[in-house]
This record gives structure tokens, C-alpha cells and sequence, in this order.
């Protein structure tokens, strides 16, 4: 009849340890997947501006550059820059990336952005009919748009305005139109003037620059507003500039100018930031009429401090495995990394000390059994041993000897056993010599 042989108890040792540390193992995988997020969405929304407007037309480029790399860029069109720093501030909205111009908003207003460089010029226009003769002199009586609630031109025109006296902000003939309708409008002659927050590549202010009539104004004073406003700088249109033929604009034409930067909510994955960084490397380091060639994008922190990812990436540029793997492929090493460094972090405490854990759980349980057998011993010792008590004692040695040779450790602690079972010997070699 063959039988089967149970487990030795010291196995289950080594089952409890095993099951304890696919546990840990287990709740250091989920930490490192849902705390330190190693995966990147593939899905983000950025706002933009109303349809048609340069901001869309640069959403749509971002959007084109990510989709490479399997990102769903969603655009979201806005009435303007003060719509969207609105929603990125809301963190329901989904909203986490968008192109503000400095002076909208800044980090003690909004502290859960963050801005990843600055990007271009973003000009203010004042365009005007030219049969309004001299226009800073009628100012108060032109009909001139500024721009939706909600947009920079108009946030930017109502305090420049009123701070140089000319329209106060209930001014009627302040109009709330949408930038497509008021240059539509303007070259008309429908409208008296238009403000625009709007790059050079913008379609609206190419338009307006060769409508016949149509006249841009110089700033005057513009060092006076760069120092009230620090978030400004000048800027000069060239003579000709737009039409060399006609010689559009007739003069060099002063500007004042924010910069726009690329503003993104703190919480954005960090992956996705490098991503929206050499999207911007590619769309905005070209030259420009108020640009060099490699200015922007730029690691100025105007209104919003420069992220760790932009920190980084202005100085070593993208991540080794970002710009040597595809983009997932380098996501999936990060990933491992991520999990690999607490992993690690586990494990080799458990690898050191866990042998002389096992090893001491092992001689704890041989040393139970010595003093089972010293117990006995101490009662030999205690006085005379009549034939009764002897024959118990045997009677208890016999079992504790009996326990020893069921008793199963592993084989480099076999000699603790071999011990034990010697100094038994000697207790009843002891015992029967009474």
C-alpha cells in the first residue's frame, strides 16, 4: 500500500511568503499604473478660437502633427483666449491644452497651469477706414469692433482704451463681432475700424493689410505701454511688408505685442507635453516677419512657470527612448521602467533578508523542540525518579522522539534535527541509568 506523503510543514513557510509577496508585488503594480500614471491618453482636447480665426488654423496643425503618433487631438472652438483659459481652469471640461497670449490670465489667477514655451508674436491690429481722416482724433466717434466676449482682443482693448481715455467700456460704439464678420464688415465699409489679437499668418489680417481703404495704425507712445504692461513688447511692421508692389503698408508701423504661449494643464501626461513640444518645434521655429529663425518656440516663463517637462526639453531636448523608439514603443520601456524601479525597490530587501528569515523561522521551530526536551530534563534533574514517574517519562520522551523523526526541514538544517535527536539518546541513556 503506498501512501502519500504530506508536504513538510517548513513549505508552508514558503507558500505564505511566496503568496505575500504576489500580493506586494501586486499593490506595488497597481501604485505604479494608477499613482505615477505611466500611460499616456489617446485622446485630448485643446481650445481654440472661433472658426477660421489663426488659433483654429494652428489647432488643426497640432492636431495633424499628433494624429502621427496616435494621439486624437479634439478641437474645441471658443469665442477667444479669455474663454480659454476659462476652461482650462475648469478641470471638468476636458480642456487641457491651449495657446494663450501673456496678459490674459497668470499663475495666481490659474495655478493649475502651466506653460511649455512661448510661441510667436500675437500682434494687436487696429485697422481702419481711411475716409475717417484723423483717426486718433475721432477715435470716440468710429463704430469699431473689438471683438466677442470672451476673446483677447476684446479683454486687451477695453483696458488699453480706457487707460489711454479714448472709449470707456460702455461705449456703444464698441461692437462685439466676431473676427470673419468684422473684417468683413470693415472692408465693406460697413464698420469704421476692428481690433484683432492675431499673428501675421492670420487670414483675417492678411486680408484687411490689401482691402482697398483699409489702414493700419501705428502706436504711438509704444515704449510707454511696454513699460506699464511688461507682458507687451514693440514691434515694427515693415514698409511694404505685405504688398512690395503697391508698397503695403506706405510706412513702417509701430506695434505692441504679447506673447503667445503654449499653456497646458499640470496634470497633462508628461509624454503627451513632449509631443506638443516638438509639434511647436516644427510648426513655430521657422522666421517670421517679427521673428528670427530658431526663436520660438522659447523656454520663457512669462505669465505661467515653465513646466519640468519644457525645463527639460529646452535643454536636452526629448527623452533618449521618445527620440529613438516610436512613440509607443518608448512609452511601453517608460512604462517597464516605472514598474521596474519599485519592483526593484521590493524585491531586493526580500531577496536579502529573507534567507535569514527563513533560516531563523527554521531553528525556531528545532529550538521548540529542545525545550520540549529540556522540560524533561529539568524534571529529572528536580529529584529521585521513582519507577512511575521514570515510565512517564520515557512514556513522553518516546513521543517527543517520535515528533523528531515525522519532523521534516529543509536539507541544510537537517543537522540541527540530527542534534536533537543525539542529545535524546542522551536523556534516555540518562533516564535509564536512574
Amino acid at each position: 500500500m503506498i501512501v502519500a506523503r504530506r508536504p513538510p510543514a517548513w513549505s508552508r513557510y514558503i507558500l505564505f511568503g511566496a503568496l505575500g509577496v504576489l500580493a506586494l508585488l501586486t499593490l506595488v503594480t497597481w501604485a505604479a499604473f494608477a499613482v505615477l500614471r505611466p500611460t499616456p491618453p489617446r485622446h485630448v482636447a485643446m481650445a481654440t478660437g472661433p472658426e477660421g480665426s489663426n488659433a483654429a488654423r494652428l489647432g488643426a496643425r497640432y492636431r495633424e502633427i499628433l494624429a502621427r503618433d496616435g494621439i486624437d487631438l479634439r478641437l474645441v472652438p471658443t469665442m477667444g483666449v479669455v474663454a480659454n483659459a476659462a476652461l482650462l481652469r475648469d478641470a471638468k471640461s476636458g480642456v487641457s491644452i491651449s495657446i494663450l497670449p501673456s496678459g490674459i490670465s497668470n499663475a495666481k489667477e490659474s495655478p493649475a497651469l502651466t506653460s511649455l514655451g512661448t510661441l510667436y508674436y500675437d500682434p494687436l491690429w487696429l485697422f481702419y477706414q481711411a475716409r475717417s481722416g484723423d483717426v486718433r482724433a475721432s477715435l470716440e466717434e468710429m463704430r469699431i469692433s473689438i471683438g466677442p466676449e470672451g476673446s483677447g482682443s476684446r479683454a486687451l482693448s477695453l483696458e488699453f482704451f480706457a487707460r489711454a481715455g479714448i472709449i470707456g467700456q460702455a461705449s456703444e460704439r464698441l461692437l462685439t463681432l466676431l473676427p470673419t464678420d468684422s473684417t468683413e464688415k470693415l472692408a465693406k465699409g460697413e464698420i469704421d475700424g476692428c481690433v484683432l489679437l492675431a499673428g501675421w499668418e492670420s487670414p483675417q489680417v492678411q486680408k484687411l493689410l490689401t482691402a482697398p481703404g483699409v489702414r493700419l495704425l501705428s502706436v504711438q507712445r509704444a515704449e510707454a505701454w511696454v513699460a506699464l504692461y511688461p507682458f507687451l513688447n514693440k514691434v515694427i511692421l515693415p514698409a511694404g511688408v505685405a504688398n512690395m508692389a503697391d508698397n503695403i503698408p506706405p510706412s513702417d508701423v509701430v506695434m505692441v505685442a504679447p506673447k503667445a504661449s503654449l499653456v497646458v494643464r499640470e496634470d497633462l501626461h508628461p509624454a503627451i507635453q513632449y509631443l506638443l513640444m516638438e509639434a511647436a518645434l516644427e510648426i513655430h521655429s521657422a522666421p517670421g516677419v517679427f521673428s528670427k529663425s530658431g526663436e520660438f518656440p522659447a523656454a520663457e516663463a512669462i505669465d505661467f512657470p515653465l513646466s519640468k517637462q519644457a525645463i527639460q526639453f529646452y535643454k536636452t531636448g526629448r527623452p533618449f527612448f521618445q527620440r529613438n523608439l516610436p512613440f509607443w514603443l518608448s512609452v511601453l520601456v517608460q512604462q517597464l521602467l516605472v514598474l521596474l524601479i519599485p519592483l526593484i525597490g521590493v524585491l531586493y530587501p526580500l531577496l536579502r533578508f529573507a534567507p535569514p528569515a527563513f533560516a531563523w523561522a527554521m531553528r525556531r521551530r528545532v529550538i521548540g523542540l529542545y525545550k520540549e526536551l529540556s522540560l524533561l530534563e529539568h524534571e529529572i534533574d528536580a529529584g529521585s525518579v521513582v519507577a512511575q514517574d521514570r515510565a512517564d517519562l520515557l512514556s513522553r520522551l518516546g513521543q517527543l522522539e517520535e515528533k523528531v523523526l515525522h519532523f521534516r526541514v529543509p536539507t541544510s538544517f537537517e543537522p540541527l534535527v540530527y542534534d536533537l535527536r543525539a542529545h535524546i539518546t542522551l536523556v534516555r541513556s540518562r533516564l535509564e541509568r536512574l
